[in-house]
């Protein structure tokens, strides 16, 4: 008997360019010895239940998408308690994971990464009853992702994102939270938040931090005050995007753990989708819970 390979892959994800790749990347798979299971998934939620009822029967998981897609296949390895190898073909419209990754941009190197490579152990998170591969975010911009009709995203790719959002600069929420974490608590009020494991967010890199690994059991956290005035919040923005630090504007910090407060009920997005709305949330980092296919392992080390 063969190694067998589940495939799942998102055909409607980034501008469906896998429908033209998919013969020469399932060639790569059957040329390597692998039996191949092949599900295109057609709604949202679809690889997360065929993943979780699935799984265990495989020698390697591999599926193809957004980022969505690719929390979607985790949550469901973890829901399934499945301990199987991932491979993952970007083909999303930012695909910040794969990027941490350092995974080949176009699908057919993608592919051969996934038969060649060796398996990197990396880090997920917990969020309340739930699974995030690399960002739990509230706050400003968070319900672009999800709100971005996905024909935009497809023409404008991060331009979308950036003029989805400006649209809600007039209408700035403050979130008055508690944030408590390795003994010691916050309490502020904060226009965005993201707990993060991932060297880039929504296609700009670093903007998480400097020396960040994938398997080091922590997450980096950044929470943005509410600024004054616009001012402030041009500020904010471009201490952000230059990663230069603002104290007086924001808290950055790693932990394992950490719990986040609120009165009123707050949106949360998880790897870009939605999280649903919570008063308290408890992130924590699962060390080097999943296996996944990378090139090489110092690709994760930027």
């Amino acid at each position: 008997m063969g190694k067998k390979l589940f495939f799942v892959y998102n055909p409607k994800a980034g501008k469906a360019m896998i429908r033209s790749k998919l013969a020469d990347i399932l060639n790569i798979f059957a040329a390597s010895d692998y039996e191949l299971t092949v599900f295109p998934t057609r709604r949202q939620g679809e690889a997360r239940e065929v993943v979780a009822e699935r799984g265990g029967g495989y020698d390697l998981i591999v599926c193809s998408g957004g980022d969505g897609t690719l929390d979607e296949t985790v949550t469901g390895l973890l829901e399934g308690g499945y301990k199987v190898p991932l491979g993952y073909i970007p083909a999303g419209s930012t695909n910040d994971f794969g990027g941490s990754l350092a995974l080949p941009k176009n699908m057919i190197r993608a592919a051969e990464t996934i038969v060649n490579g060796v398996n990197f152990p990396c880090d997920v998170g917990s969020f309340n009853d739930d699974v995030f591969v690399y960002i739990a975010a509230f706050g400003l911009f968070t319900d672009v992702s999800y709100e971005t009709a996905q024909d935009m995203k497809n023409v404008l790719g991060h331009i979308a994102y950036l003029l989805e959002g400006m649209k809600r600069l007039s209408k700035v929420r403050s979130y008055p939270m508690k944030v408590s974490y390795e003994g010691k608590t916050i309490e502020d009020e904060f226009i965005f938040g993201m707990i993060t494991n991932s060297t880039s967010v929504g296609g700009f890199k670093n903007i998480t931090g400097k020396n960040v690994k994938l398997d080091d059991g922590v997450f980096e956290v950044t929470l943005i005050k509410t600024p004054k005035n616009v001012v402030d919040f041009n500020n904010i923005m471009l201490s952000l995007l230059n990663r230069d630090i603002d104290t007086d504007t924001m808290y950055c910090f790693r932990t394992a753990e950490v719990v986040l407060e609120s009165k009123e009920p707050v949106a949360w997005t998880l790897d870009g989708e939605n999280g649903g709305t919570h008063t308290e949330v408890r992130i924590r980092n699962i060390n080097k819970r999943i296996e996944i296919r990378v090139k090489k392992a110092e690709a994760t080390e930027q």
